[in-house]
């Protein structure tokens, strides 16, 4: 028997899965954040108990591995993988890969080795490959490096639209009640004083307000919600212009927390209609298997494993994009 190691490092989480070549998944493991970005011990310590878990669960060791690959938030520059390749190489597996996050989304919302992708979790990013194996990435640095949104800023445009509806600033909002309820603030103007003299952090949490706002017809909440739709098409469009897809057929997978899992209906049609203007001949598709997915058919592809129907359908049936948890974790 085959054995194969996906990883998905996250801002917030990480998981690890050992499957057969068949894609039955048969080890598990989870952990905390497995950014370097946000501390490099805490990260390798969450990468390797995530590991070891699956690898416990799944009753093979190290040398049962095949392949690995690990998909890491933040192996975005060579800066970057001069700290995670010293880092994975001391989880002493023979044959393994080291790719940025976007990479196993794309790879497992699309059946082509080409395709697009775009993501929307605690931040936002875009990522290309062509049909010649040339590769782009576009965004994922933050507001000041030309991003919009993701799910930690989508929570400040909340926040700061309930702010500027009680100065008189904005037009009113059904953002306001449904912030002062999630924050248990009786009015604005305390919650308003209570952070700036406290110093508190906006909590992420409030940008899943917006897909409730916007359903109930709020167009402050629509349009929030539209910009980050509009923002991630151009996004995508530079990238496929970048690789010259203008006239390729490929699929655009959207992928993170805020499209997944909140309604892509707000922002999907903005995304669609931009990308549709730089590449008629594209697909949109919301991503339906965890990321991790997308490290396994990796693995397996770096084996040379001819990948069968019976495969996706063995890890959908494991690794399903669920439902929206109660915490609404944005990564």
């Amino acid at each position: 028997m085959t054995y194969y190691l996906g990883v998905d490092g996250g801002g917030s989480k990480t998981i690890a899965v050992v499957t057969d070549q068949s894609g039955r998944v048969i080890g598990l493991g989870e952990s905390g954040c497995g950014n370097h970005q946000l501390g490099v011990e805490l990260a390798k310590g969450n990468i390797e108990a995530a590991v070891m878990q699956a690898l416990r669960q799944a009753a093979v060791v190290k040398a049962d591995i095949a392949y690995a690959v690990f998909g890491l938030a933040g192996a975005d520059r060579e800066a970057d993988f001069i700290i995670l390749r010293p880092m994975i190489a001391q989880l002493d597996f023979v044959h393994y890969d080291i790719v940025c996050d976007t990479v196993i989304g794309l790879r497992a919302g699309t059946k082509q080795p080409d395709g697009v992708v775009v993501i929307c979790g605690s931040g936002t990013n875009s990522y290309g490959i062509n049909k010649h194996g040339d590769h782009v990435q576009c965004g994922g640095f933050g507001y000041a490096y030309g991003d919009f949104g993701g799910g930690s800023n989508l929570a400040v445009e909340v926040f700061r639209s309930v702010i500027r509806a009680w100065e008189g600033r904005e037009q009113a909002t059904l953002l306001t009640g449904l912030t002062l309820r999630m924050l248990n603030y009786a009015s604005v103007e305390l919650m308003f004083h209570d952070f700036l003299d406290e110093g508190r952090h906006i909590p992420h949490m409030l940008a899943k307000l917006l897909f409730e706002a916007a359903e109930q017809g709020d167009s402050v909440a629509g349009g929030i919600l539209q910009r980050q739709g509009e923002e991630l098409g151009l996004a995508a469009s530079a990238v496929i212009r970048k690789l010259s897809m203008q006239d390729d057929v490929f699929d655009l997978v959207m992928v993170g927390s805020v499209l997944t899992r909140g309604d892509s209906r707000y922002t999907a049609p903005f995304i669609e209609r931009s990308v549709k203007k730089a590449a008629p001949n594209c697909r949109l598709s919301v991503l339906t298997m965890e990321p991790v997915a997308g490290a396994i058919l990796l693995a397996m592809e770096k084996t040379a494993l001819t990948i069968e129907e019976s495969v996706y359908a063995s890890l959908y049936k494991y690794l399903a994009v669920k439902e929206a948890p109660v915490e609404w974790v944005l990564d």
